[in-house]
């Protein structure tokens, strides 16, 4: 039987290649938006053959990872909580430190996928597939709220009946929604949005009761 033969070497070759090509998706999802976007274009965009921009599809998914790579820095469905930066994070031994880091890593991460996201509820709504991809993404999300959720719990910021209001009210303040409503919509300065997510997030017991 022959042997399978693992090249670290190619299998680097392979994740630079599939980062290029998400990447580029990404860029033309946004510009062009997802229904205009063929493969061609985007093999165009990454500077790869037709083909290798099959073998990373389909299109769908290159959109559910473009997402994960903007938001989270990598692709899979893990939870951010199990993320390195997300895990010292909750680490943090001082609530209210914790809780400005966090705060800055949703304005960067924020800052990187509103718009992939506006591209992705758009597409949600004439593809069936697009539309399965991102409700399953929703529930991932979800799911990592209720970890939020229960770190609140663990710091005494919620009562334990009050889990699953934190989980969605998390899900609601940390989203992309709000950071495109105030810093684009209405052209609040990032200090403006960071000291509101800030409060949200301190008062966050105060909030639910």
């Amino acid at each position: 039987m022959p042997r399978s033969y693992h090249s670290p070497r190619r299998q680097a070759d392979a994740a630079a290649t599939r980062a290029n090509i998400v990447d580029a998706a990404a860029r033309l999802f946004i510009r062009d938006g997802y229904v205009a976007t063929s493969i061609k274009a985007i093999a165009a965009e990454a500077g790869v053959s037709v083909p290798t921009v099959h073998l990373n599809g389909p299109k769908h998914s290159l959109l559910i990872a473009a997402f994960e790579r903007t938001f989270a820095g990598d692709e899979g469905r893990h939870s951010l909580a199990e993320r390195p930066e997300l895990v010292a994070i909750m680490g943090e031994s001082d609530t209210d430190t914790a809780i400005a880091r966090y705060v800055e890593f949703l304005i960067d991460a924020n800052h990187r996928s509103a718009a992939i996201v506006r591209a992705m509820l758009a597409a949600a709504d004439s593809d069936e597939e697009v539309r399965a991809a991102y409700e399953d993404l929703e529930q991932r999300r979800h799911r990592d709220m209720t970890i939020a959720a229960g770190w609140f719990l663990q710091r005494d910021r919620i009562r334990v009946d009050q889990v699953a209001l934190a989980a969605d009210v998390l899900g609601l303040i940390t989203g992309p929604d709000p950071w495109t409503h105030f810093t684009v919509a209405r052209g609040w300065p990032v200090d403006a949005y960071r000291s509101w997510l800030t409060a949200q997030l301190i008062r966050l017991s105060d909030n639910l009761a």
